[in-house]
């Protein structure tokens, strides 16, 4: 039986679907005991993972926009 702690520590993993199937299983049956309170803490860890990846997109598309802009650089150069 999971305790309030565990659910916590399990919510992180369940979110990025890092859990095994037997852990989902008791995760699940945990998610359920505890309700509200376990919702409530599943969603934040949504919310988290979510904003989490919308902050690497523009970092990623920056990086590609600046090697694109020193490419253009270097052959301005050359010719």
């Amino acid at each position: 039986k999971m305790n309030f702690g565990q659910v916590q520590n399990q919510s992180r993993l369940y979110v990025i679907g890092a859990l095994e199937p037997e852990e989902v299983e008791e995760f699940e049956k945990a998610r359920k005991k505890f309700g509200k309170k376990a919702e409530d803490f599943i969603s934040k860890c949504y919310d988290l993972h979510e904003a989490f990846a919308l902050s690497l997109r523009p970092a990623k598309s920056s990086s590609a926009i600046k090697d694109r802009l020193m490419a253009m650089v270097k052959a301005k150069k050359q010719s």
